[in-house]
């Protein structure tokens, strides 16, 4: 197996359903939906449990909310199912869907369906395994999809509701600080406070709102298996209307992590011109041309926020594994690899303030 495809396992005890119930449920709301019923389950970190079913030579995929106790806006596969749906036709490529279920009593949470997808998945950054002019195109198609989606005219997609348009930076930093501060006993950051005091101060002026997918980045795309399209833009579940820079600069991040630091699957430092890769002022422009921007503002405030969210997010990780409740060696990789995040982002600050 090529390290491009999905992995595929038996499904985990903790979030085995009764797959006998699954099927009629399918039999009756699906058409043509006919056959015994395989069920294995995606590989990975999705916070929300993702599934391939196999039936009469027919595949679909399934995602759920993870069984317990969950915060009342997290993993909600319900938005996913409706940003997806309200995404088709629109030029963005994404999965057809196929039913949604609110109900508890089929798999013992909500999910929904929708059409399986045959493509591959790039995890490294730096594409180890294409040539210079594959990089090139698989880069090109991941800006083309992401200006795709900051394009899409979200009141006429029925999409009105789907977010607050206003204020959304502000309303992410605080959130973001928030999560972190409840995750600092252990080991707080010396440079969070700072950061999260100098974003808080020179928040920009949000003059474009779009749908911000939330987690825009090269291995949340499925990627033509012969080629170099992208097929679909998966995991949706951070999606809401939100100034699409944040999605950039998220994008864009590899450009300012190191090659060489474990964990990273960082660009700096990279021969990029001998790799075929765009460089980040390329990648900039090619996106301004795509959505007609004249330039990006505030690229330092941007790269910040995002860094400063993973670190919040990487510290709950942290705290989670000290507490035991997560892989200690896992969770203490992720506390280290917040700490980088947070000096990244002062750094680049410290460069901007001493130009």
């Amino acid at each position: 197996m090529s390290s491009n495809e999905a992995v595929l396992i038996d499904v985990l005890p903790a979030h085995a359903f009764d797959e006998g119930r699954l099927a009629a449920w399918l039999a009756d709301t699906l058409s043509n939906f006919d056959g015994a019923l395989a069920v294995r389950q995606f590989q990975g970190g999705q916070s929300n449990p993702t599934f391939l079913l196999e039936t009469g030579g027919k595949k679909y995929v399934l995602r759920k909310k993870p069984p317990g106790k969950l915060l009342p806006s997290a993993h909600q596969v319900e938005r996913e199912y409706k940003i997806i749906s309200a995404l088709a036709g629109s030029g963005v490529p994404v999965p057809r869907t196929l039913a949604l279920c609110e109900e508890t009593d089929v798999v013992g949470t909500a999910f929904y369906v929708m059409e399986y997808v045959d493509g591959r998945v790039f995890d490294h950054q730096q594409l180890p395994d294409q040539t210079p002019n594959d990089r090139a195109a698989i880069f090109n198609a991941m800006n083309k999809a992401m200006a795709a989606l900051h394009s899409v005219d979200w009141t006429n997609a029925g999409l009105s509701d789907f977010g607050r348009p206003e204020n959304y930076l502000e309303r992410q930093i605080a959130r973001w600080s928030k999560q972190y501060r409840a995750s600092v006993e252990n080991r707080p950051i010396d440079v969070m406070e700072p950061l999260i005091e100098w974003l808080s101060a020179n928040i920009p002026q949000e003059s474009w709102v779009t749908i911000a997918h939330g987690d825009f980045r090269l291995g949340n795309l499925l990627y033509d298996p012969k080629g170099t399209d992208v097929l679909a833009v998966l995991d949706w579940e951070l999606s809401t209307l939100g100034d699409p820079l944040g999605d950039l600069a998220y994008c864009c991040l590899p450009y300012h992590l190191t090659a060489v630091q474990e964990g990273t699957r960082g660009l700096k430092g990279l021969d990029l011109e001998a790799l075929g890769i765009p460089t980040e002022e390329a990648f900039l422009a090619s996106y301004c041309e795509r959505t007609g921007r004249e330039r990006i503002e505030n690229w330092t405030f941007y790269l910040a926020f995002s860094l400063f969210r993973l670190a919040s997010i990487l510290q709950g990780v942290y705290a989670r594994a000290i507490q035991g409740n997560a892989s200690s060696a896992n969770g203490l990789a992720m506390g280290e690899r917040a700490v980088m995040y947070a000096q990244t982002a002062w750094s680049l600050i410290e460069a901007r303030e001493g130009e």
